[in-house]
């Protein structure tokens, strides 16, 4: 039964209505920001509730035990976004900024970049709109040039993409 709901998650990305904008805003040797902006039928307090669990849309294959059930968020400034599982653990992020229903801000370096000199910042910003709300997700890359994080914009880009478009996607779910 797991199987077919990914694929129809799957799916579901792939027709992706709720997704309005992506773009890569700037690249350099030193930097990258990234922001995606999808429209959610959901008001920003729905989209928020599903927003602070990872756990369910955060695609298995970005975490590192595989299973995105092992993620948590505490949506609280100081509240880690981590992964525990029986073999390890690991920090993702931690929130440096929460605004229930409006903003949450997230300083850590995802996935490959953790063993990297690199800062990442995350930031969701949820807004009212027509209909529901905008999610406007930033993330932002700094560090050394040697990094050239400049040439990571093609990888970057699709990951945020696929993992905010599970978001997306969840938050538009018609309730039960």
């Amino acid at each position: 039964m797991l199987r077919y709901r990914r694929l129809g998650l799957a799916a579901a990305l792939v027709l992706s209505p709720w997704m309005t904008q992506a773009e890569v805003k700037s690249q350099a040797t030193d930097s990258l920001v990234i922001e995606h902006r999808y429209t959610l039928a959901a008001t920003p307090e729905a989209a928020w509730a599903v927003l602070v669990h990872p756990e369910h849309y955060w695609p298995a294959d970005h975490t590192w035990s595989g299973n995105a059930s092992n993620l948590s968020l505490v949506p609280e400034a100081g509240g880690c976004y981590c992964e525990r599982w029986a073999a390890g653990s690991a920090e993702h992020g931690r929130v440096v900024m929460a605004v229930p229903g409006r903003l949450l801000r997230i300083r850590g370096a995802l996935g490959p970049f953790q063993e990297m000199a690199v800062t990442g910042v995350l930031t969701v910003r949820l807004e009212p709109a027509a209909g529901g709300s905008e999610a406007i997700v930033t993330y932002r890359l700094s560090g050394d040039a040697s990094h050239r994080l400049d040439t990571m914009a093609t990888v970057v880009d699709p990951v945020v993409r696929q993992q905010f478009a599970g978001f997306a996607a969840l938050a538009s779910r018609p309730a039960d």
